[in-house]
């Protein structure tokens, strides 16, 4: 009797074994059966990524400064900070790091935009229904919190080692904000904008384009500036399965021991996620101050 408190009642070892046979056995069938038209899908991505690492390896980094500073102008409306990534960048590529910042570049400005094209909808979405909410809000929680090498484990055996992998790891990892903040933006517009849009006959499209949207702006860059954040956060891992970038010299560091190049390689990282944070910021402010203007009017 004793036993049944002290020894938790579980399945058996056989049976345990079987369970998880099965069940490594069924993915394995269909990564057999599916997984050539899964890396047939993923080309086109594949082929995107490709191409803009190229295009940034090889556009000569003058240019490179002068977009950097001129981006970081046209977001922040600031001298200084413009200024500042283009020093960032000089010393970037003044240590040797310059290849790899530019597909670390494109590996985040891809992730990015996917993180966007495929998370701004779901948060639409779900603002617009409860139901909806109810029921994607537990699949971000999951990944937000299930370790990277969980979902990673299924991806590596349906695509292999190679960027595509990566770039769903980084995707999966840093969608969430974005998800979570455009619903949050959507849900947050004052009821009674809307009740004058109804007023003038806006329909549901012209709502969403002309009021919805417009007016979560702010929560929406938030949202963005959170998923680069987070994607930043993955290029070490991405390395792992074969992505380059900055994160590959990082892992070597580590098996290796190499302080100063793990350290130099981190801080180019850094350097990326403050220039990216500061700019996306300075631009939701910017949003903010012209929607709090309109308000006033």
């Amino acid at each position: 009797m004793l036993e049944f408190f002290t020894d938790f009642p579980d399945m058996s070892r056989r049976d345990l074994r079987d369970f998880k046979l099965s069940i490594d056995g069924t993915f394995r069938e269909f990564s057999r059966a599916n997984g050539e038209a899964i890396e047939g899908f993923f080309d086109p991505l594949l082929w995107f990524l490709i191409w803009l690492e190229k295009l940034l390896v090889a556009t000569p980094w003058p240019f490179i400064l002068l977009i950097v500073g001129g981006l970081a102008y046209l977001g922040s409306r600031s001298w200084k900070l413009a200024v500042g990534s283009m020093i960032s960048f000089i010393l970037i590529g003044y240590f040797g790091m310059w290849e790899d910042t530019m597909s670390t570049i494109a590996l985040i400005s891809v992730a990015t935009l996917l993180c966007v094209a495929i998370g701004m909808p779901l948060g639409i979405w779900m603002a617009k229904s409860d139901r909806v909410q109810s029921v994607i809000t537990p699949i971000l929680d999951v990944m937000q919190t299930i370790p990277i090498f969980v979902y990673l484990l299924p991806v590596l055996m349906l695509l292999g080692i190679g960027k595509v992998p990566g770039l769903i790891a980084v995707c999966v990892y840093a969608m969430p904000p974005m998800v979570r903040l455009t619903n949050l933006g959507i849900r947050l517009v004052d009821k009674d904008v809307l009740e004058a849009a109804n007023a003038f006959g806006a329909n549901d499209r012209q709502k969403l384009f002309g009021v919805q949207i417009p007016l979560a702006l702010p929560n929406i860059f938030a949202g963005i500036n959170q998923t680069i954040m987070m994607a930043l956060a993955m290029v070490v891992i991405a390395s792992m399965i074969g992505v380059r970038g900055l994160g590959i010299p990082v892992l070597q560091a580590i098996q290796n021991q190499y302080l100063a190049l793990g350290f130099m390689n981190g801080l180019a990282i850094v350097g990326l996620a403050i220039i990216f944070d500061r700019v996306s910021q300075k631009y939701g402010k910017r949003l903010q101050q012209h929607r709090g203007g309109h308000d006033h009017g």
